[in-house]
């Protein structure tokens, strides 16, 4: 008996990593389908069930693996602006790091400027599909007023850090200059230039760091390096 026991829970346990794989897919599969009608058919027009249809799965599963609707968009905003398949706190993500150890207040806007290149890709859709649901949906409001709100703070956060290379204006208060950054790297001045105007995310990055520099800076910081 006991070598019966001991052999089942070997398989259980070897087994286990390809439960948690088939799960992590059936996630990112259900995460895709969401992304897609929300942004094609709108938040209020897409059901759980039509997702559940283009994910292949039961609604039951969405409901486990995800949440519902609320929790499908909040997981697709955290995701696309992590870049990752789970959503990563702003402190531990790569270009955060490389710019708090810039020594330049124009090296770490441009680092900033291409980080928001990338994820706007992957964000600015999504994230104006909950901007609309927002106008309706309860739910969708209060997550809309959770992500400015944290955006904005953030950007305080950074000029605050920026003020260390002593090379930020100083005619402009910090929340003035915060406020230059956060409605600058938001999904609605990308969707204007990128989407509306048909430029590149590199002409984009270009233009942001650019922009960034000459607003924020004083000629002697943007100057400082070559």
């Amino acid at each position: 008996m006991s070598d019966v026991v001991k052999s089942g829970g070997d398989k259980r346990n070897y087994s286990s990593p390809r439960r948690l794989e088939q799960a992590a897919a059936t996630r990112s599969e259900i995460l895709r389908a969401a992304r897609e009608l929300f942004v094609a058919d709108g938040y209020v027009a897409t059901t759980v069930t039509a997702i559940a249809a283009r994910a292949r799965v039961s609604v039951d599963t969405v409901y486990a693996a995800v949440g519902r609707k609320p929790a499908l968009l909040r997981e697709l905003v955290e995701t696309a602006i992590s870049g990752a398949d789970m959503p990563i706190p702003g402190a531990q993500r790569d270009y955060v790091a490389r710019m708090h150890d810039a020594a330049h207040a124009r090296d770490a806007l441009t680092i900033y400027a291409g980080a928001i290149a990338a994820i706007q890709q992957r964000l600015a859709p999504v994230f104006l599909a909950l901007r609309d649901a927002a106008a309706t949906d309860p739910a969708c409001a209060a997550l809309w007023s959770e992500i400015a709100e944290r955006r904005a703070g953030n950007m305080r956060a950074l000029v605050a850090d920026l003020r260390r290379t002593g090379e930020l204006r100083d005619d402009l208060t910090d929340q003035q200059l915060a406020d230059i950054i956060w409605s600058m790297n938001s999904a609605e001045y990308w969707d204007l230039l990128v989407r509306e105007r048909s430029w590149t995310p590199a002409q984009f990055e270009t233009h942001l760091a650019d922009a960034w520099i000459r607003l924020l800076v004083t000629s002697q910081g943007a100057s400082s390096l070559p």
